[in-house]
């Protein structure tokens, strides 16, 4: 059963420079609507067998949720601050310590809000009017992923795989389509062969570093320059590869995914998209750029009194310096997310979906429907710490 992907550009630009408008207008609280309706145009796009995803989302309870995570972190964050602060003062005279620590404390609340992103946005989402679900365990994940990034650490990324393969079998274990439970199967050694191309560009890296210490710069030069583009490349074959094989391995009943996603197509994607993105803002940002300009160099000349060679500066209305300012930046900001959305958002997605199809759709006849997860929150602690849980 193959998925076919039924978006298009212009369409979606639309809709992204519509909702970005009112975002700018309301000062940032229709972005949940805005969120709903994107997340609606994406999910409706993505067709497994020809029958659209839905996304039933409220923006209402991402606000609600919103409002409430922040209340809880302003007052968690409050009151820890302010002990880790007198002890800091108390121990090591300083605020240091304090800083330091807060921090540290933050970081499980950022794979909480991971965890309780994913949940919702799986309790909303349905497929031939059947349910996805996560079971609660966003605590559990949450310290999870903290131990194995401190293993990931401490073996200087050696382990890297093993964190990737047990914090998706984690979530995986979790999930639900209805009433049949997906399940992770595979190890996690099976993830090294994704890896090759980082270890290809730290092998590049180390004969750039021998050949400078062999007083070759030109070689050591190239051979950096070769490291850097296997680097990227490395880390964008991880990211890709390590997906294909833990979605080939994962399994629902008798069902099965087949994923056949290509690195060099998802780096060239993310290069053009946002190469094509600068490009294309180059041009209002420099008109606005030279206008911010002419009004500086002209309230200048009307101070050192020699505005009456241009009559013209006196119609300016007042505060024209501001509004060209704020008309830059909202200018960039819209532009920048209504581009980024046609060019890369848009495309990587689609390339994802078109790569994907279900082997043995037979077993889901017998999935049945599965009771509405409340989730409570919604994204609100995502939205809060600002973990990029945007589409």
């Amino acid at each position: 059963m193959e998925t076919e992907f039924a978006g298009r550009r212009g369409p979606l630009l639309g809709l992204a420079i519509r909702t970005g408008a009112l975002t700018i207008l309301t000062l940032g609280f229709y972005r949940f609507w805005m969120k709903t309706r994107l997340r609606r145009w994406y999910w409706s796009a993505i067709r497994p067998g020809g029958h659209p995803l839905q996304y039933v989302g409220d923006p209402w309870e991402k606000l609600l949720g919103f409002l409430i995570a922040v209340v809880i972190l302003a007052f968690y964050i409050g009151v820890v601050n302010l002990v880790l602060m007198f002890l800091s003062f108390s121990l090591f005279q300083g605020n240091v310590a304090a800083y330091a620590l807060s921090f540290l404390g933050v970081i499980p609340l950022w794979f909480y809000a991971q965890y309780r992103a994913r949940r919702y946005v799986l309790a909303r989402t349905r497929w031939r009017g059947v349910r996805f679900a996560l079971a609660p365990g966003a605590w559990g994940y949450a310290f999870r992923a903290l131990g194995h990034w401190i293993v990931t650490i401490m073996s200087c990324g050696l382990l890297w795989p093993r964190m990737t393969f047990w914090l998706e079998k984690y979530k995986t274990d979790r999930t639900y389509f209805g009433t049949a439970r997906m399940v992770q199967e595979g190890r996690w050694s099976m993830l090294y062969p994704s890896t090759r191309w980082i270890f290809v560009a730290l092998a590049l890296a180390a004969l750039s570093a021998l050949a400078y210490w062999g007083a070759k710069p030109a070689a050591g030069t190239s051979l950096a320059i070769l490291a850097f583009g296997a680097g990227v490349y490395g880390l964008v074959f991880y990211r890709v590869d390590s997906l294909k094989r833990l979605t080939e391995t994962k399994r629902l009943g008798t069902v099965r995914l087949h994923f056949e996603p290509n690195a060099a197509r998802i780096l060239l994607i993310q290069a053009f998209g946002y190469a094509v993105t600068i490009a294309l803002m180059l041009v209002p940002t420099m008109v606005l750029g030279v206008a911010l300009i002419g009004v500086q160099a002209a309230e200048l000349l009307t101070e050192i009194g020699a505005g009456d060679a241009l009559p013209w500066i006196e119609a300016l209305p007042p505060y024209t310096l501001i509004a060209f300012s704020a008309a830059l930046y909202f200018t960039i900001f819209l532009m920048w997310s209504a581009l980024t959305q046609i060019f890369v958002t848009m495309p990587t997605i689609r390339h994802y979906a078109q790569r994907l199809a279900i082997a043995a759709p037979d077993g889901l006849a017998r999935v049945r429907q599965r009771p509405r997860d409340e989730a409570e929150q919604a994204e609100g602690f995502a939205e809060a710490l600002d973990v990029g849980a945007s589409i």
